[in-house]
């Protein structure tokens, strides 16, 4: 053993094993000076908000019974166990203070006695009665504290086991209430605590159940300096205050604490739990397998939370989430209730969509001259307010350029003008007027029978979320077009645009007043991470992320549950036939690449015919290149052609986002296809050729969402399109695809007239007769 302590202890470094914690009897003393992790929160202080969680240092983890416990409660669920048991030994591997409060000896007990007690039962009978009665046997009620007395043990074994495949080392502590309210005792907890968790050594605790008297009804916690161990949940909270831990994290059989019982019609996860609300919930039912409950478990997290501690309750039993619940507690994405004693000025970003969500059913329902009005006179404002939108704009540079964090392509993105706010005024007013014919337009009407009419109209989507980088002049684009759509919006812009987006979204919701849905846009400007939105599946419809394809592919990654619309990467080929115009070829190529590298619809990958090589196009090909001072970056093929080439290409699939291309040969047409399909991203590709019946083939074989035939890839732009603005460029293949304007953000319901008839009445025996005749479709709302 002695070798062992020694072992695990030489993990730690020679500094850490110098910071011996002194030891105070009360209360309990916490040294931070050896913290590998930074801590930004002062002691004894909990978390404002889930971000400050990646910098606990000290953490505590509880597991209820309903953790631990298999459901037939005879044992341990051992694979959810060991998931648990990696997430710690990752932390503790972090430099973090891991301890462990479990339940389970009860249950691991009550098992291994079963089992002692059948097969005693079974060789008696075997030997006295035969084997005819064997089927008769029953089992004895066994008293909790007998069972916790045998499974103590071989629990700890368990653990043990675990721990050692991550060399992590462990001890176990069993208490009871004495020993926290008895001083000596007290000492002699706290020292050795102290000490396995210098020598990075995880403290597994537990309550002693084969001592312990049954709970006492009626205690409950009296204050912040008493509080009865009368389960797990108290006891965990007790140890997190005495040790002074940064975090405690319970973990139980429901994703959190609910505003009503779970499983209710209106119950709702609360995603942070402040201590003035514990009069506006109600609790369920106990587990089955626990003693505590619910309210047991707020009660000991507030008793925690006013001793300093932050404290989260969370699904331990998910088998989705429990392989990474803990660290992603601990990294401070949005998982179960967070306790919180700092309550926000303004509304949740659940509430902010609830509230979006109502307001936009309004925005839906009014007349699209209303809705036309409305955007108007966010124009107007644009123009009228220049000087306020300008002052915050040049706050915003100021600060970016201060920081040197932005690239010059994202400063000039950032930046705002007269000029670009009377565009988008222009731009606005234009959305306006092609907004009359959008929100409840008849596409379909169909006579299924006699006084049976079908229709299929247009519709808004429901909730947008648009998630944007940088370009603060998205704000009032998306917001028209999602006004002219009828549909509700949250905004989450970057932070770099922070003064900006604010009084852009003030004067969107100045405008929005005048026809009462002040609330269908929502700017979030609390703290969320772009990945918890992405989890509110049942309150947003769709997503779209407008900036860099990296955020495009988080998003993506994330949302589950919700659809994405956009491209991740805009890796766009321009194909040069070997019929193809020497002068279109040249300016197709220059204004592909050089007019707007960073652009998502810019040439990334030059294929040209393998006829092409050593003639005067491919030499001015090059020229050109150079002259624009585009690097070069050679494809494979390419570079087999050349004695001296450039830089070969690490891969084929890169979007430079500058002045940089791929250039790589290719036998023919088809070859073009192959190679596009094999290395695009489905996004814009375009053949320069004379040819028309080539040209025809291209096109018709290219999947992408747009392609092009003797045209610059750069008109893969909904503006250009003649869509007015757009909110992206998506490459998907269901709802919208390519650039997406005003018809992208709508879908479609069916709506069916009758007369009282029923299917019934269309059967064999019945006197109705299918007709399915189209019925000329009018203009619904005349000009």
């Amino acid at each position: 053993m002695l070798q062992r302590l020694a072992l695990c202890s030489s993990l730690r470094s020679r500094s850490l094993q110098a910071n011996v914690c002194p030891h105070f009897p009360t209360p309990f003393h916490h040294s931070k000076t050896h913290c590998t992790v930074p801590v930004t929160h002062s002691p004894g202080k909990s978390a404002a908000h889930r971000s400050e969680l990646r910098q606990a240092k000290r953490i505590v983890v509880k597991l209820g019974s309903a953790v631990v416990t298999r459901g037939d409660e005879c044992g341990l669920a051992l694979g959810r166990l060991a998931s648990i048991v990696e997430q710690v030994a990752v932390l503790q591997n972090q430099g973090r203070e891991m301890m462990i409060v479990t339940s389970g000896a009860v249950a691991f007990g009550r098992q291994r006695l079963r089992h002692e007690i059948l097969l005693s039962q079974s060789v008696r009978q075997a030997l006295h009665s035969g084997q005819n009665q064997l089927k008769e046997m029953s089992l004895p009620v066994l008293e909790a504290r007998a069972c916790a007395a045998a499974g103590q043990s071989g629990l700890m074994a368990l653990y043990e086991a675990m721990f050692t495949q991550y060399s992590t080392c462990t001890a176990q502590i069993l208490v009871t209430n004495l020993d926290f309210h008895d001083e000596q005792k007290r000492r002699n907890l706290n020292s050795t605590l102290h000490e396995l968790l210098r020598m990075n050594i995880v403290p597994i605790i537990n309550t002693n159940d084969a001592v312990v008297p049954p709970p006492v009804p009626n205690s409950d916690l009296q204050g912040v300096n008493v509080i009865h161990i009368k389960d797990n949940d108290s006891l965990a909270a007790r140890l997190a205050v005495e040790m002074k831990a940064d975090l405690l994290i319970a973990l139980s059989d429901v994703e959190g604490l609910y505003d009503s019982p779970p499983g209710t019609d209106d119950a709702k996860l609360i995603d942070i739990f402040y201590p003035g609300d514990q009069q506006s919930i109600r609790y369920g039912s106990k587990s089955k397998v626990g003693i505590g409950g619910m309210e047991a478990k707020v009660k000991s997290a507030l008793w925690a939370l006013q001793g300093g501690t932050s404290v989260v309750i969370a699904n331990g039993t998910d088998p989705k989430v429990t392989g990474h619940v803990i660290t992603d507690i601990v990294e401070g994405k949005k998982v179960g209730t967070f306790f919180s004693e700092v309550k926000p000025a303004g509304p949740t970003v659940e509430q902010q969509t609830e509230m979006a969500r109502q307001a936009g059913r309004t925005l839906a329902t009014l007349h699209p001259d209303e809705r036309g009005e409305i955007i108007c006179r966010l124009a107007d404002l644009l123009t009228e307010k220049k000087d306020e939108i300008l002052s915050a704009n040049k706050r915003d540079m100021e600060t970016a350029a201060s920081s040197g964090r932005l690239s010059q392509p994202l400063l000039a993105r950032l930046s705002l003008s007269t000029s670009k706010l009377n565009s988008l005024a222009i731009g606005l007013r234009q959305i306006a007027v092609s907004s009359r014919d959008s929100v409840g337009q008849v596409l379909r009407r169909t006579r299924v029978a006699n006084n049976l009419e079908l229709e299929q109209i247009t519709v808004p989507i429901g909730v947008l979320l648009v998630i944007f980088e940088s370009r603060p002049d998205c704000l009032p684009q998306v917001s028209a077009l999602a006004i002219a759509s009828g549909n509700a919006l949250l905004l989450k812009g970057g932070k770099e645009a922070a003064n900006t987006n604010r009084i852009l979204h003030q004067l969107t919701q100045e405008a929005l007043s005048i026809h009462g849905v002040k609330d269908a846009i929502q700017l979030v400007s609390t703290r969320e991470e772009v990945e918890d939105l992405c989890r509110l599946d049942k309150m947003i419809d769709l997503i779209i992320p407008r900036g860099s394809s990296q955020l495009v592919r988080d998003i993506q990654r994330a949302a589950k549950g919700i659809p994405v619309l956009g491209h991740s990467e805009g890796i766009c080929h321009v194909y040069i036939d070997s019929e193809a115009c020497i002068e279109k070829a040249i300016d197709i190529i220059k204004d592909s690449k050089c007019d707007y590298p960073a652009a998502c619809n810019a040439m990334e990958t030059l294929l040209l015919h393998r006829d092409l090589l050593r003639t005067p196009l491919f030499d001015q090909i090059i020229d050109m290149l150079r002259v624009e001072q585009v690097k070069i970056h050679a494809g494979p093929r390419f570079a087999s052609y050349l004695t001296f080439s450039p830089s070969e290409v690490k891969s084929l699939r890169t979007e430079y986002g500058d002045l940089e291309c791929c250039i790589e040969v290719v036998d023919s047409m088809q070859d073009a296809v192959d190679h596009i399909h094999k290395y695009g991203s489905s996004h814009t590709d375009v053949i320069v050729t004379d040819n028309e019946n080539t040209a025809e083939q291209f096109m018709q074989q290219v999947d992408s969402a747009c392609v092009f035939w003797n045209a610059s890839s750069r008109f893969a732009d909904g503006y250009r399109f003649g869509l007015g603005a757009e909110v992206g460029i998506s490459t998907a293949r269901i709802h919208a695809r390519g650039p997406v304007g005003l018809e992208g953000l709508l879908t479609t319901k069916w709506v069916l007239r009758g007369e009282g008839h029923t299917v019934a009445e269309f059967s064999e025996a019945g006197s109705m007769k299918y007709l399915h005749e189209n019925i000329p479709v009018p203009q619904r709302f005349p000009s």
